[in-house]
């Protein structure tokens, strides 16, 4: 074992490698446990193993490897060679595409092999490319837990039911049409997860299920359901909300154990006097289960349905030939008018974090909200679908307007919004109307003015400044042609500061576009007025200059010679043939196009704070927050009751869109299998009006023997954005390693006792817990803390042979998903809160750990028991309650 922990890399106890290699947290090889799973290459190491240690490690119980990994098919053919091999999980999804969402693996069939797997009770499959479930699956004779979610499934084999050792089976999220008749087959089957799939009806047989205890069948396309689901006696709970169901068996109300029935967001007119009386239905979301109109607009009928979905970032629901209106938790709303779908129509809605590779912001635009994705991308109604998007206000001039935005999948464009703000709120909604799905997200935008240009000549003008126009003259286009107009007033003050020069000054920045690539036919008149402080009267010709710049502002061209300039006593007016930039400048600077650039590279800088605080109550859980200059004494003095920590880092300036991380040192570490831990280093999107906000827990990766840590947090710049300015460019030290600020931390000493005074621990808080009893020994709330800290990626097994079912092990992973500290602590004390009264627990927790083949832990806990022993015995015979046990003893010896 050695050997093999040399070639991966792993930590000896000193937390360095064992053989000099890069240190690889959660990939190790204990006993007879493999854990690859979090990395890319993780399928050349298992290679490199298997040809150098096969006889070790054909002896593997449990693998993960990840179906994103390039190698994947050359290992394939390995795994058959495993027959100790009982848990095997090749998933998908550690890879993430331009707008974060996970990417499937590439797996789409298993080699005829994998039959002989006779020992193989759990295999997950999920995140893949399999259209057919492989063959090979129906021989694993002790399959009990088969996971096969997200792929693109659309039939189950005829003989499925040969599986009869099978208790789990999840297929959510596939294009299932129909089920076998053979499922009925599965005796054993406890939980059966058919949602997100396009059944339109199910077989008789599925009554015949009579130990399943959870059947979810929510997100399909069901129009019935056979009255055969009365026979399920053990069931409890069971999901059908969004379907197309438009009536449901009244003999559902006798099943005995039913203690949940989701029939929300159907088509439901009626609903039989028996159901309607359990008290653990659900029933919103159909026509009938509104009593009271909800509207959203005044053109919304109040005939329209009302779906009330719960899921913040992603779902579905259903959209009839009768139009509903639908609301989202995350506030943002959609109103179907009756027509708009000619047919029931399945809609899935996600909400994902802004990729600035993806989502290109526009000079001097600020991000307002999440994307929203609405699928099927380019689905055309009848008619016109209303979205409401809610957005925080941004902190902007008059001269910024909000719009959403749509993606067609190439490009980006805005559409027609307005805007309402609510009462007493800086919460506010932007309303638009689209015939299509796609992706939205709300933006602040300068002022945009647009006219059409006919071929007899217009005028347009700002409304921002009235006092800059465009003029076209008659015949300066054949065809009609859409122009716009942009104004971005800056002050003499601003000019400056940044150019460090009391005679700069400049006028407004003008931005013209147009829909054309043909320049016009005639001369375009622009008026703009003259910089601050400068009039007919005092104007010097040789100080002004008219400045052209191209689309990205990159550079800046003087034009001055090259158009004639007309001065009146307020205005300066010249004639162009096509549109981009254009800025007039007063200075006695000889050469400009420099100083322009750095200006309006200074107008999309923003300037931040870097803030590391602490909790008061739990000083390891750290916020680590960018705020912008202006928001940084409201941040603080709101967190001022809960945080404590240093003063702010000094100004900072960023780009919008531009990616930084933060890393702990000096003894400080962060947990590395965190999503957005990059090399180490906590990674961040910098978004000027979104909270880049992270809280974490932090900790000493040695023990601290009660001493307290001193560290510090460190901010640097991510990949150096295209189009960064020179002056930033030379200031950095390499592509990764610019310095931003650094902050201190300081971990506390740790105190003896922490079950006598409990604290929040990764933003949970519980009760004191004792498992056990002091004669046996117990397990304190510290106890449990210290193990947790240990467990990692193997929580989910343990979990499971704690007792936990499958669907709370993916509840807890989805609720806690982008942290896996709270994720194994979720775990951990709900298992402990359960089974706080079973004097057995503790046995059973060590039985788990052994299990799971986390022999190491449960040593640590029999450790633990073993001193409680030895304390309570001391205090048993130091209050002299010892003494007749200790004759006793003398008794039995002399017998």
């Amino acid at each position: 074992m050695q050997k093999m922990a040399e070639l991966l890399g792993l930590r000896d106890e000193s937390g360095e490698g064992t053989s000099g290699a890069p240190a690889l947290s959660g990939s190790c090889l204990a006993d007879n446990r493999l854990n690859l799973d979090v990395y890319p290459d993780g399928c050349c190491r298992f290679l490199q193993l298997f040809k150098e240690q096969r006889g070790e490690v054909v002896q593997v119980e449990f693998l993960r490897l990840s179906s994103n990994d390039c190698l994947l098919d050359t290992t394939l053919g390995s795994l058959p060679h495993l027959k100790q091999l009982k848990s095997l999980v090749l998933k998908g999804g550690h890879a993430m595409d331009e707008f974060g969402c996970y990417q499937h693996g590439s797996l789409t069939s298993l080699p005829p092999a994998f039959g002989n797997l006779r020992c193989l009770t759990h295999l997950d499959l999920s995140f893949n490319r399999l259209s057919t479930l492989p063959s090979c699956i129906i021989c694993l004779p002790s399959l009990r837990v088969l996971l096969v979610s997200h792929n693109s499934l659309v039939t189950l084999p005829e003989d499925f039911g040969c599986l009869s050792k099978l208790t789990f089976f999840s297929a959510m999220k596939n294009q299932l049409k129909f089920l076998p008749q053979s499922i009925g087959e599965l005796s054993m089957l406890q939980n059966l997860d058919l949602s997100e799939n396009v059944l339109e009806l199910l077989p008789e047989e599925v009554g015949n299920l009579h130990s399943c205890t959870e059947l979810d069948l929510s997100g399909n396309r069901l129009l019935a359901i056979p009255d055969t689901l009365a026979n399920l006696k053990s069931l409890r709970r069971l999901h059908l909300h969004s379907n197309l169901l438009v009536t449901v068996p009244a003999s559902l109300a006798s099943l005995p154990n039913l203690s949940r029935l989701d029939l929300q967001n159907n088509c439901l007119r009626a609903i039989p006097a028996e159901i309607q009386s359990l008290p653990f239905v659900h029933i919103r979301g159909n026509p009938l289960g509104e009593t009271e109109p909800f509207l959203l607009a005044g053109n919304c009928k109040a005939s329209a349905a009302v779906v009330i979905h719960s899921c913040i970032s992603s779902g579905s629901f259903t959209v009839s030939s009768d139009g509903c209106i639908v609301v989202l938790a995350c506030g943002i709303r959609f109103y179907f008018p009756p027509g708009a779908a000619s047919h029931p129509m399945w809609i899935c809605f996600r909400s994902l974090a802004p990729d600035p590779q993806r989502v290109k912001l526009r000079h001097h635009d600020v991000l307002l909200s999440r994307v929203l994705e609405l699928q099927p991308h380019g689905v055309q109604f009848q008619q016109e679908v209303q979205i409401w998007m809610p957005y925080i206000s941004p902190q902007t001039p008059h001269q910024h307007e909000v719009v959403v935005r749509t993606f067609s999948g190439q490009s980006w464009s805005d559409l027609r919004t307005r805007v309402k703000q609510k009462t007493k709120s800086k919460r506010c909604v932007a309303h638009c109307r689209v015939l299509h799905f796609s992706w939205f997200l709300v933006v602040s935008r300068l002022v945009q003015n647009e006219c059409k240009v006919p071929a007899e000549g217009t005028l347009l003008f700002s409304s921002v400044d009235p006092n800059i126009k465009v003029i076209f003259p008659p015949g300066v286009t054949r065809e009609p042609r859409s122009v716009k107009l942009q104004v971005l007033p800056v002050s003499a003050e601003e000019i400056e500061e940044i150019t460090a020069s009391a005679g700069c000054r400049a006028s407004p920045l003008l931005y013209l576009s147009q829909d054309s690539t043909v320049d016009f036919l005639k001369p375009v008149r622009i008026q703009l007025p003259l910089p601050p402080g400068i009039t007919g009267l005092n104007l010097d010709r040789s100080k002004l200059h008219i400045l052209h710049g191209d689309l990205e502002g990159q550079t800046w061209n003087d034009i001055t010679s090259e158009v004639v300039l007309e001065f009146t006593h307020l205005y300066a007016v010249f004639e162009v043939t096509h549109f981009s930039w254009y800025w007039l400048w007063y200075t006695t600077k000889t050469y400009i196009g420099g100083i322009a650039k750095k200006v309006y590279e200074r107008l999309r800088l923003y300037q931040v704070n870097f803030i590391a605080l602490q909790r008061k109550k739990d000083p390891e859980q750290v916020l680590l927050q960018c705020v912008p200059k202006h928001k940084v004494d409201p941040v603080l003095k709101k967190l001022q009751d809960r945080y404590r920590g240093p003063e702010p880092s000094d100004m900072v300036e960023m780009f919008e869109g531009e990616q930084f991380f933060a890393a702990f040192e000096r003894g400080i570490s962060i947990d590395m299998d965190r999503p957005d831990c990059v090399d180490g280093r906590l990674s961040f999107i910098f978004y000027s009006h979104l909270k880049n906000m992270k809280e974490i827990y932090v900790t000493s990766p040695v023990d601290r023997k009660g001493q307290a840590v001193k560290g510090q947090v460190s901010f640097y710049r991510g990949a150096v954005p295209d189009s960064i300015p020179e002056d930033a460019s030379r200031r950095r030290k390499g592509p990764d390693s610019l310095w931003l600020a650094t902050l201190p931390i300081k971990l506390p000493q740790l105190k003896p006792r922490w079950d006598e005074n409990p604290s929040p621990l990764y933003g949970f808080s519980f009760p004191p817990l004792n498992l056990g009893n002091a004669e046996t020994g117990y397990l304190t709330q510290a106890n449990l803390l210290s193990i947790a800290r240990r467990v990692g990626s193997d929580w989910q097994s343990i979990g499971l042979n704690l007792g936990l079912t499958y669907q709370q092990i993916e509840r807890i992973g989805y609720n806690n998903r982008e942290d896996l500290n709270k994720q194994i602590l979720d775990m951990l004390f709900s298992w402990a809160q359960q089974n706080s009264e079973d004097p057995d627990c503790v046995n059973k927790l060590i039985a788990a750990m052994k299990e799971s083949g986390r022999q190491d832990i449960a040593d640590e806990v029999e450790a633990i028991i073993e001193l409680g022993q030895q304390k309570y015995s001391e205090s048993i015979r130091r209050v002299g309650l010892a003494q007749e046990s200790g004759t006793e003893d003398s008794a039995t010896a002399t017998m």
